[in-house]
């Protein structure tokens, strides 16, 4: 009979490649011993084992794998009744790694040293990993064959080795023999550098500056010209980008597809079902959960036509790994996110793989912040005019081309409407405001009359009319979005504080995939006609005004914050006007005596909680935008 050199009984995990889910545990009776008569079922030879470690402990084992407490230990008489087995360790051969759980510390240090015999082996590996192999990938690395290299360096030096024969090189070892180090960088700190990625092409428009390639990375030299930043690429070319072009590499989710950052709860519902296709998926931020990812998965029902959809929230160790499942870790989304698009059998919890992303809105490249780098006079030339789209206070709009290629909204300034000379000093800077929700300006020619002010196309034409207009019938969601769109430019240009003095639904515009953005911030300053003459002699728009502007002409972040929750009220009213029963005199005698204007039939008592918020008559006990965007979105996102 072989001489025994350890016996005891371990718990042994299933080492089926197929059967990933749920773990099989077993208790079994282990035993080292000197027999070398060949390989028998349920046996190992030392002479084939590659590799013995501890194993780093699962996220959140069953009671029976948790290491016990401070104070707490268990001998073998106890270990039969309590059958905990909290310390694991791996015994590496060619059929892969065999996982090995003991009841003490003290024993798995036993049987490692013991199986350390394995230092004459010939095969040693010189890496391991040091976490387990669930799920078809390694937790270390997520390295999805089960022979893959390891990623952690053995301990073991190579002079404990019998054998005489050198070990092959590691990667790193032959890359270092094989190509001369590369030199050192100059001592210019570029390592420093805030470096980017590409989300969208972007073609030069003069010669300061530098074409982006989606998905590239640059280096960020200089960040003091606000909307463009001084960038190199990785050919050493140097150049002005936009930049809401790119995104720091650490947050390049942005540049896939299936990713919507700001999306709510109920406009995902919204769109998984209109495209209605079984496993069409989105991954999206959490807003009930501050730094955390939801999943929201579509899948057809033969109970409910619309289908049904499902919220995952995406958690995160604190190793910075994530998971839906505990016992399936992911080093990042992407990963996550191809996995699930397999559909494991240990995510069948899941009502349906992830098939088919789908999104807000084509991921358009945005607006600009002028038409290339320092390019904010504009030669008319380079102007096409194709049609007209309506006359603002100002003077006519015009739907044309800059060079022939891109879309443009031209403002034909009527000469006597507008302070021109005091508009043409301010215009630089309006140009500096860059956010997605505010209609871009690109330029003025002011070198002839009419003067002209280049801005952003939007298809859809200005709010007002498309409330009024339009022959579908909104749901209340999307009026909430509108506002919503709305908070979120306001919340931006308060931010800058900058104040817009003429918010309105007629001064809002509609793009083509019907996003809401607001326009001609800051232009009522240089009104020169009486159209929003109020009775007192002051020039502004007497129906969207508060207490003190109609007094004092006292405008600040507050009175921007009144006209905000007038526009909602035109909004949930389908374009209404505002105290549409009386004149400028008589609205403006009503709002210093206290009248408010009434709930709309389509906003709910929150909605018209949050409107009524913004009309309080003192100016310090009105909210800021922020708050007011965090009351919008506590009701469109209330994820459980």
């Amino acid at each position: 009979m072989a001489s025994i050199i350890l016996e005891s009984i371990f718990l042994k995990r299933s080492q089926q490649k197929k059967k990933t889910s749920p773990l099989n545990f077993k208790k079994r009776l282990f035993l080292m011993t000197l027999s070398r008569r060949g390989s028998k079922k349920g046996s190992v030879d030392i002479e084939k084992i590659t590799c013995v470690e501890t194993v780093v402990p699962e996220n959140n084992p069953p009671p029976e794998r948790q290491v016990p407490k401070k104070g707490e230990d268990y001998n073998m008489e106890q270990i039969s009744i309590i059958e905990r087995f909290p310390y694991p360790f791996q015994v590496v051969y060619d059929e892969g790694p065999l996982y090995v759980f003991s009841p003490t510390e003290e024993l798995r240090k036993r049987w490692i040293h013991q199986l350390k015999m394995i230092r004459y082996n010939s095969d040693l590996v010189q890496k391991y990993h040091p976490c387990f192999w669930i799920d078809g990938q390694y937790l270390c690395c997520s390295q999805t064959a089960k022979n893959a290299m390891g990623c952690q360096s053995l301990k073991v030096g190579r002079s404990h080795r019998k054998t005489k024969k050198p070990l092959p090189p590691t990667p790193e070892e032959d890359t270092m023999v094989m190509k001369p180090l590369p030199p050192e960088p100059a001592p210019s700190a570029v390592g420093e550098m805030k470096k980017v990625v590409a989300l969208y092409n972007y073609v030069p428009m003069n010669v300061q500056d530098l074409q982006l390639q989606k998905g590239e990375e640059y280096l960020i030299l200089e960040e003091s010209h606000l909307p463009w930043w001084k960038a190199r690429d990785k050919n050493g070319r140097e150049g002005y980008i936009p930049s809401n072009y790119v995104t720091e590499t650490s947050n390049s989710l942005e540049i896939y597809e299936w990713y919507s950052k700001n999306i709510t709860r109920s406009q995902a519902e919204q769109l998984l079902k209109q495209e209605g296709k079984e496993g069409g998926f989105i991954v999206r931020d959490s807003t009930s959960k501050t730094g955390k990812y939801t999943v929201s998965v579509y899948a057809k029902s033969a109970v409910d036509p619309q289908g049904m959809i499902r919220h995952y929230v995406v958690c995160c160790t604190p190793q910075n790994q994530y998971y839906l499942a505990e016992k399936h870790l992911f080093n990042t989304i992407p990963e996550l996110r191809n996995t699930l698009s397999l559909f494991l059998p240990s995510l069948l919890w899941l009502i349906s793989r992830l098939k088919y992303p789908v999104s807000r809105h084509q991921k358009s490249a945005p607006s600009t912040a002028g038409l290339g780098y320092g390019s904010w006079e504009i030669d008319p030339k380079d102007l096409t005019f194709l049609k007209e789209l309506g006359t603002g206070q100002f003077g006519v709009v015009k739907y044309g081309k800059w060079r022939g290629q891109y879309n443009v909204a031209i403002k034909m300034i009527r000469e006597g409407s507008m302070s021109e000379d005091e508009f043409i000093d301010e215009a630089k800077v309006m140009m500096n405001l860059s956010h997605e929700k505010l209609v871009q300006l690109y330029g003025v020619c002011t070198k002839q009359r009419p003067i002209f002010i280049i801005t952003e196309y939007m298809a859809n034409g200005c709010l007002l009319n498309f409330l009024r207009e339009t022959q579908r019938r909104f749901q209340p969601a999307e009026l909430l979005e509108m506002c919503k769109d709305v908070c979120e430019a306001m919340e931006y240009l308060e931010s800058k504080q900058f104040l817009h003095r003429d918010l309105a639904a007629r001064n809002c515009l509609v793009n083509d995939q019907g996003i809401v953005k607001v326009s001609d911030f800051g232009l009522s300053r240089y009104v020169l006609d009486d159209e929003y003459t109020s009775s007192m002699g002051s020039k502004f728009p007497v129906r969207w005004s508060p207490p003190e502007v109609l007094l004092y002409s006292k405008f600040s972040s507050k009175s921007d914050v009144w006209s905000f929750g007038v526009l909602m009220w035109e909004v949930y009213s389908l374009g209404k006007m505002p105290y549409e029963r009386f004149n400028n005199s008589e609205t403006t005698e009503h709002v210093i005596q206290g009248l408010r204007l009434y709930r709309p039939q389509q906003a709910s008592e929150r909605v018209y909680a949050i409107m009524y918020s913004c009309w309080h008559e003192k100016a310090e006990e009105r909210p800021t935008f922020t708050a007011l965007l965090d009351s919008i979105v506590d009701i469109t996102d209330e994820e459980p």
